[in-house]
């Protein structure tokens, strides 16, 4: 089998290897084999030159383009959802820390809540201060009106 063929079987793997992949990282290695195919187009018989060719793309490309693939990949979303934490915010059905219920609304967005307290219960039209979150949930205290 030549060599050519060899290098594109490479390149064809790789690139449809990327496809199952994530991270935007082995089609680099797959852009590489087209690079030694060419090199093998030319100097067939230099196999070991071929592999370096190869070698030395796939270096090359990877470090040229790390940062863009790393910012393509990024799959970290901006959200405010702490913004909340701080806040006033109305109790709208009643928050029981036993039963682990509760909602508040706050900026008009409701929220489910509960208290630190495990016995607490904090009812209907209370205030209250977002202190944190906690998974899902909005962790609140009730404000003092004193």
């Amino acid at each position: 089998m030549s060599p050519w063929i060899i290098w594109l079987i490479i390149a064809c793997f790789f690139i449809v290897l990327e496809v199952f992949t994530s991270g935007f990282f082995v089609i680099w290695f797959g852009i590489a084999a087209l690079f030694a195919l060419i090199f093998s187009l030319v100097f067939p018989e230099v196999i070991i030159g071929q592999a370096i060719v190869w070698f030395i793309f796939s270096v090359i490309l990877i470090l040229l383009t790390k940062k863009f693939a790393d910012k393509v990949t990024s799959s970290t979303t901006s959200t405010n959802v702490y913004s909340v934490i701080g806040k006033k915010a109305n109790v709208i059905a009643e928050i029981n820390g036993e039963k682990a219920t509760g909602q508040i609304k706050v900026d008009g967005d409701i929220w489910a809540a509960k208290t630190e307290e495990f016995n607490e219960i904090i009812p209907v039209g209370t205030v209250v201060e977002i202190l944190k979150i906690d998974g899902v949930k909005v962790v609140v205290k009730k404000i003092d009106e004193n």
